[in-house]
């Protein structure tokens, strides 16, 4: 396992928390937006809309709930709503249960997150042993915000050798909208781009207050204009398993299963492990890349990007 975590020092940027109300309001009206009354069952109130999506009144409607109630819990008005209210809202809008946590999340935060958010992360003694001995599949640990905080050989060897970055590099965000090498090894950037910033919208709606989140959704937004568009769509899931295309410097095409498993004494921080389906292609690509050890790191995508 690669060096524990240094704490880092307090970001340039916008620095402040993100707003909360505003963010709920962002959430509720794009989710709202999405739905036609013909998919819920509705009839249209007239034939021109002058709003994308459902209306305030259908959407209090199919809640249960009064319009001026739902308006103001749009507002950002959060306060004192019950989690009954809140799951009726969540059948009427159709969110996934990802989605669902998220609405929890933002319109009844939990008070303890600051304390936390301002703490390094680190990951157990035992667990970077683990890692350690997983010598034939890539496997890391990924903590809040997307930053990297453990990685094995194998990794390394097909993701790019991250001791070689300054720490505050080693974020998955900062990785792929700000490196164009990262942007050549995922087949379907798009994708991986998606599932970035919808994590980091279920990082912000657990801690909205935490600082360091806010700089880097400020700092990617800057520098970023993919970002910008998808951190507007205000889209969030959770993508547990599934199947990554890869085209690596050395080897070529890799399709790779993963598994993201999140650790049961810390819901903050997240194992994840990649295979290849047995006798495949892929699975030869990583024997190779496996046999030629720390020559592999050193050309793969780990390369610091050149300074301008």
């Amino acid at each position: 396992m690669d060096e524990q975590p240094e704490p880092l020092p307090e970001p340039a940027g916008t620095g402040g928390a993100l707003d909360r109300r505003a963010e709920l309001s962002e959430f509720l009206r794009t989710r709202r937006a999405r739905l036609k009354p013909e998919d819920v069952g509705l009839r249209g109130f007239g034939r021109h809309r002058r709003v994308p999506g459902l209306r305030r009144e259908e959407l209090a409607q199919l809640a249960g709930v009064s319009v001026a109630y739902y308006t103001r819990l749009e507002q950002g008005n959060g306060r004192n709503v019950s989690a009954e209210v809140l799951d009726s809202i969540a059948r009427a809008l159709r969110l996934s249960d990802a989605e669902h946590a998220h609405l929890t999340h933002l319109a009844k935060p939990k008070q303890h997150r600051k304390k936390s958010s301002a703490r390094p992360q680190q990951v157990r003694t035992s667990l970077g042993q683990l890692l350690d001995t997983m010598d034939g599949v890539p496997a890391y640990v990924v903590g809040q915000r997307t930053e990297i905080l453990a990685w094995n050989r194998m990794a390394a060897a097909v993701f790019g050798d991250w001791s070689e970055l300054p720490q505050a590099e080693r974020n998955w965000a900062r990785l792929v909208f700000l490196r164009p090498d990262y942007r050549e090894l995922f087949v379907d950037w798009e994708q991986k781009a998606i599932d970035i910033v919808c994590a980091l919208r279920m990082d912000a709606g657990c801690r909205p207050d935490d600082p360091r989140l806010s700089a880097l959704v400020g700092e990617l937004s800057v520098k970023s204009e993919e970002f910008r568009r998808l951190w507007a769509t205000h889209d969030v899931k959770e993508k547990n398993h599934g199947v990554k295309l890869l085209h690596h410097p050395l080897v070529g095409e890799l399709a790779l299963q993963f598994e993201s498993l999140r650790l049961p004494d810390d819901s903050e921080q997240s194992v994840v492990i990649y295979h290849a389906e047995p006798a495949s292609p892929s699975a030869d690509a990583l024997r190779l890349l496996a046999s030629w050890g720390a020559d592999a790191t050193r050309s793969g995508t780990g390369r610091p990007a050149p300074s301008a």
